[in-house]
C-alpha cells in the first residue's frame, strides 16, 4: 500500500534515523568536515562540485549539508520528483534556475502574473535573457530555437490566476517547463506528475510555515537539479542547516495547515463577494473564477490565498484599511500560522512594469490575504470593520474614482 500524503509528510527524510539512533532530525552545523584520506577527499569533492552526494567526507558545508539532504529528499518525495536542491531563499532559487536556463539559450517564455520579484528578475537583464511575455495559450507560438525554458506561476501571485501545466508542458514540447507552485503547495498541486521539469518553491511560506525561516527550493529530475547544485556550490547560495532544519520541522503539519486554512479562504471569499465595499474578489474556488476546471484536474482545492480590490480603488483607502486592521497582520509573505494582508501595488509588485500591473489588475487598491490558522469569523469580524471605516472615512465627492498619487 502507497502511504497518503499525510504520513508521508511526517515520516520523508527520515531515512537514515534507525541507523543514526535519533527520533527528531539532527541539527548538523558544521561549516567544515575532516579530510584526514586526501584522495578519497577529493573524489569527494570532485563529486560535490558536481551536484553528486559525497563519497565519504562532506569536505565543506557550502557543497554538502546532512540537515539540508534530508530536507532536499522529503520535499522531493511530496513533490513526486527524483530529486531537490534548497537555496538561502526563494529569490536564490528562481535566480539559480535562470543562470542554468542562460547556459542552454538566451530566450525564456513567461507568462505574467508573477511574484514581483521573479518578474523583475526576469525583466532586468540581469542574466542577458531575452524574455518574450505571452498569455499562457500561446506559448507554442512564442517557442524559438534558442528557447531554453518556460516559466510559470500557478496559482499566480497576486491575483491567483491558474494554468493548466498539461498545456504548457504540451505546448513547450522539449523546452523545459518551471512551474512556481509556492501558492498550491505539494498538498493541493505536484507539477511534475503533469509533465513539468521544475517545481519551484519559496520554502519561506507554507513549507516552513510559521514565518521564521527563509528558504527556496527547486524539485526535478537528477541531471536539472545536479546542475542546480553545482550552481549553489560556485554561487554560495546554499541554505543554512538551522534553516533547513525548521523547514523539515513544518512539513509534517503541512496538509494540516494548507486544508484548515483553505476552509477559512473559502469561507472570507465568500463573505468579501458580498461585502458592497469591495469591487472584486480573486480566488479560484469562487463561481466563474476557473473556467478550465483546474481543480479538481490539477489542483485538489483553491488554496488559502485570496485577493480583493476595495471599491475606493486608490493608495489612500488602502492605507486607511490597512491601518484599521486589529488581528490581521499587515506584512509581506504567506502561508504563515497567522493572517497576513498587503497591497502588492505598493510592496510586492511595485517594481513591476506598470503596463504590466494593470494588465494583471494590480491597482491600488488591491490587497492579497494570506489566510492564516485563526478562527474565519474572528478574522471576518477584522476585515469587515476595516472596510467599514474605510466607508465611513470616504470623502464625498460626485462618484468620479480617486486618483492614487502613490
Amino acid at each position: 500500500m502507497t502511504p497518503s500524503f499525510a504520513t508521508r509528510a511526517v515520516h520523508a527524510g527520515r531515512h537514515d534515523f534507525n541507523d543514526l539512533g535519533v527520533h527528531a532530525p539532527p541539527l548538523d552545523l558544521s561549516s567544515t568536515y575532516p579530510t584526514p584520506d586526501l584522495a578519497a577527499a577529493a573524489a569527494s569533492y570532485d563529486a560535490l562540485a558536481s551536484g553528486e552526494r559525497p563519497r565519504g567526507s562532506a569536505v565543506y558545508s557550502r557543497l554538502f549539508n546532512p540537515t539540508t539532504d534530508r530536507t532536499e529528499r522529503a520535499v522531493a518525495e511530496l513533490e513526486g520528483a527524483e530529486d531537490a536542491a534548497a537555496f538561502a531563499s526563494g529569490m536564490a532559487a528562481v535566480a539559480a534556475v535562470l543562470m542554468d536556463a542562460r547556459q542552454r539559450g538566451r530566450h525564456i517564455v513567461a507568462v505574467r502574473p508573477l511574484y514581483g520579484g521573479t518578474d523583475h528578475l526576469l525583466s532586468s537583464g540581469t542574466f542577458d535573457l531575452d524574455v518574450s511575455w505571452v498569455a499562457a495559450q500561446n506559448i507554442a507560438a512564442a517557442i524559438r530555437p534558442d528557447t531554453a525554458l518556460v516559466y510559470i506561476e500557478t496559482p499566480a501571485n497576486p491575483t491567483l490566476e491558474l494554468v493548466d501545466i498539461a498545456d504548457v508542458v504540451r505546448q513547450a514540447g522539449s523546452v523545459p517547463v518551471c512551474v512556481d507552485s509556492t501558492f498550491a503547495t505539494p498538498v493541493l498541486q505536484r507539477p511534475i506528475t503533469h509533465g513539468a521539469a521544475l517545481v519551484l518553491h519559496s520554502a519561506t511560506k507554507f513549507l516552513g510555515g510559521h514565518g521564521d525561516v527563509l528558504a527556496g527550493i527547486v524539485v526535478g529530475g537528477h541531471p536539472h537539479i545536479a546542475r542546480l547544485k553545482h550552481l549553489r556550490a560556485i554561487t554560495g547560495g546554499v541554505l543554512h542547516p538551522l534553516a533547513s532544519y525548521l523547514l523539515h520541522r513544518g512539513l509534517p503539519t503541512l496538509e494540516l495547515r494548507v486544508l484548515r486554512m483553505q476552509q477559512t479562504a473559502d469561507i472570507l471569499a465568500s463573505r468579501l463577494a458580498e461585502s458592497s465595499q469591495v469591487q472584486r474578489v480573486f480566488y479560484p474556488g469562487l463561481p466563474g473564477q476557473d473556467p478550465q476546471r483546474i481543480i479538481g484536474r490539477q489542483m485538489a482545492g483553491p488554496g488559502s490565498i485570496l485577493a480583493f480590490t476595495l471599491v475606493e480603488d486608490s493608495a489612500e483607502a488602502m492605507q486607511r484599511f490597512i491601518s484599521t486592521l486589529q488581528l490581521i497582520t499587515p506584512a509581506v509573505s504567506l502561508g504563515s500560522t497567522d493572517t497576513l494582508i498587503q497591497p502588492p501595488a505598493a510592496l510586492t509588485h511595485r517594481i513591476v512594469d506598470p503596463a504590466a500591473q494593470a494588465a494583471s489588475h494590480i491597482t491600488p487598491g488591491l490587497a492579497r490575504l494570506s489566510v492564516g490558522l485563526e478562527s474565519a469569523d474572528d478574522l471576518w469580524h477584522d476585515l469587515a470593520q476595516a472596510l467599514d471605516s474605510v466607508a465611513s472615512a470616504a470623502p464625498a465627492h460626485s462618484g468620479e474614482m480617486l486618483v492614487s498619487t502613490a
